[in-house]
């Protein structure tokens, strides 16, 4: 089986990339690429996404063809996808850091800055805090509710449709922390920062 981490310069993955490894061990060929034909001949694809929603979006943009392929892979074959952080969020219609900025549209919904209620919450929520699990999802396999994850984000994802929810974190207010819909997953929070839970819910991801 092979997975590919997606590498379209959107600033440092080596993270993501150590994780997958230390899970993956040698049962699973990992593969950090941006090659068009080798993310389709991939089995699994993981999306990750540092910075701002309108700078990773330029990224992916700029390698010709990729948003294409990335939606073949994940929409047209339905083979699983996860997003992690701005991964996660690029999944929506439209972000608003920066700009207005479309977005690749998988999963209705907008990318908003997070309601700090005037000050009273610190931006960017940023360390370890709670997730609640809301429906079943397959990547939270022996994933207790109330478990703690890394989170590092000023905005947040706000899908249309709560269906896809799986997870939410209470911070300001109850933020979306993770999203499932049919092969499609992504994590607000950074599993390849959140220790042994977070590497639990990278190998629930590679044995999907």
């Amino acid at each position: 089986m092979k997975v590919t981490i997606v590498d379209y310069n959107s600033g440092n993955i080596s993270s993501v990339i150590n994780s997958f490894e230390e899970v993956a061990k040698d049962k699973v060929n990992i593969e950090v690429t941006a090659d068009l034909n080798k993310i389709k001949s991939s089995d699994k694809v993981v999306l990750p996404g540092q910075g701002s929603f309108k700078s990773c979006l330029d990224a992916l943009n700029n390698i010709n063809g990729l948003i294409d392929t990335l939606s073949e892979f994940a929409i047209t074959n339905k083979k699983p996808l996860l997003g992690i952080c701005v991964g996660l969020q690029m999944f929506a219609d439209i972000g608003y850091e920066e700009t207005e900025t479309k977005g690749l549209g998988w999963i209705s919904g907008k990318v908003a800055k997070i309601d700090n209620q005037n000050g009273r919450y610190k931006l960017p929520h940023i360390g370890w805090n709670q997730i609640r699990i809301v429906k079943d999802s397959k990547i939270f396999h022996n994933i207790q509710n109330d478990t703690h994850m890394y989170f590092v984000h000023s905005y947040e994802f706000i899908p249309k449709d709560k269906k896809v929810i799986s997870a939410t974190t209470d911070y300001s207010s109850n933020i979306v922390c993770s999203v499932e819909k049919e092969n499609i997953f992504g994590t607000q929070f950074h599993p390849e920062k959140s220790d042994k839970m977070g590497l639990k819910i990278i190998d629930n991801f590679i044995n999907l």
